[in-house]
């Protein structure tokens, strides 16, 4: 089968397609005919040498989120059938044509989503639900806040905090991208800098946030405690804006506030289990009522790869940038 290979770190042009050994399903696992994936930062930092792939995982075949169809099963699969749409994350790998994955990883493609489309859809999503809404317990009624707004995981968010009743307030570098953000459920939007927790302020008067999405990291950590309200929750995703940060730790004290981490590529088999299960009970509903939709800036056959790594990093997209076989 043909995969895009990881030929050296470095820029775009390492990414070259080969040649490689076709996977064979374990008795718990299903081979996917994979159609499309979708592009992350995770990506890009894998193909320079700075993110590795998690033990078990193809260390030079990237590609974090698919969608496609099960090809195979493995002898103990009784969940899923040959022909069945599917959808999902792994550690790595997924820009090859053919992809196993344990069954209970799966997620169905929704009804009314097309299947390059749903590509779009997993890591997005599933980050953006798992942060904001379950370990940051967002609450009907409580304002959220989400830098990089206008990125992957963030219009995933701002979509899934205004169908939770949240009022919806989001940064971002570009203006643009603000007012686009605002079809999708953005109530208040601030133009980032280096004193924007300033403009969140001015915007919400004596109100305060209640949950912050973190999606950059770095100097955004004082910030996020000036305008955070009493037992506040700040849960930081992304490391864009650099791995280290400083805060006043008396205004954590005094706001009895949480400041947690999390990742998924890292997270165990039966983690990542739950997580799919709890994904397909709270949140695949809502692709098939048309309250939420994946929001795709382009998608590229997976020859141009490399020029979509490119776009990718010049941070002009909005939305995920999709590659298909």
């Amino acid at each position: 089968m043909r995969a895009v290979v990881i030929s050296e770190a470095g820029g775009p042009e390492v990414l070259v397609l080969r040649e490689v050994p076709e996977p064979s399903p374990q008795p718990h696992e299903v081979r996917v005919a994979v159609q499309a994936v979708g592009l992350n930062r995770a990506d890009v930092l894998q193909r320079m040498g700075r993110y590795p792939a998690p033990p078990g995982v193809p260390s030079d075949i990237p590609g974090l989120e698919y969608s496609g169809v099960v090809e195979a099963l493995g002898d103990a699969v009784q969940s899923w059938s040959e022909g069945d749409r599917v959808m999902g994350i792994v550690g790595g790998g997924a820009c090859a044509e053919k992809l196993v994955v344990p069954a209970d990883q799966l997620l169905p493609v929704p009804a009314g989503v097309e299947l390059v489309a749903a590509a779009a859809i997993p890591e997005a999503f599933m980050t953006a639900w798992d942060a904001l809404l379950v370990q940051g317990e967002l609450r009907s009624g409580e304002t959220a806040l989400i830098h990089a707004v206008g990125s992957g995981v963030g219009t995933a968010a701002v979509q899934l905090a205004h169908r939770q009743g949240a009022r919806v307030v989001g940064t971002s570098r570009t203006p643009e991208k603000l007012e686009r953000c605002r079809e999708l459920g953005l109530d208040i939007g601030v133009v980032g800098a280096p004193d924007w927790w300033k403009g969140v302020l001015d915007a919400l008067g004596e109100d305060r946030v209640d949950g912050i999405l973190d999606l950059v990291g770095g100097s955004m950590l004082d910030g996020n405690l000036r305008v955070l309200a009493p037992r506040g929750r700040v849960v930081v995703v992304g490391l864009l804006g650099g791995a280290r940060g400083e805060i006043a730790l008396h205004r954590l004290l005094a706001l009895r506030a949480t400041l947690r981490g999390t990742v998924l590529r890292s997270r165990g088999a039966e983690e990542k289990a739950a997580l799919a299960r709890g994904f397909v009970r709270e949140v695949l509903p809502g692709f098939e009522d048309g309250g939420l939709r994946p929001l795709i800036d382009n998608h590229v056959p997976m020859e141009s790869i490399a020029e979509a790594h490119s776009e990718l990093e010049g941070n002009g997209t909005f939305g995920k940038l999709i590659v298909h076989w």
